[in-house]
């Protein structure tokens, strides 16, 4: 498992607009939250990914496919969801 693999949505969301050069206070806007929940994201998206800052982690989104990087982490967390969702079925069915 990937250190990226651990992000929630909300933070591979905020991750991605900090990678576009947004700042706290647009992502707020964007994603309809205070600077603070902001905040809070990148401090435990930061402890997740080993990074210090925000530059850091915009480097890490880069050197991690860039544009792709969010597309890859959602179709990742989309097959998670479908293989426990099978299992679920089976399980119910026995």
């Amino acid at each position: 498992m990937q250190p990226r693999d651990q992000l929630t949505t909300k933070e591979i969301q905020v991750t991605t607009l900090v990678w576009e050069g947004l700042t706290n206070r647009e992502i707020a806007k964007i994603v309809g939250t205070s600077e603070q929940v902001i905040k809070n994201y990148l401090r435990t998206t930061f402890d997740k990914l080993g990074v210090w800052s925000r530059l850091e982690l915009a480097l890490y989104v880069a050197s991690h496919g860039g544009a792709d990087w969010a597309a890859q982490r959602t179709a990742a967390m989309e097959a998670e969801m479908v293989s426990s969702a099978d299992e679920n079925r089976m399980a119910l069915a026995r």
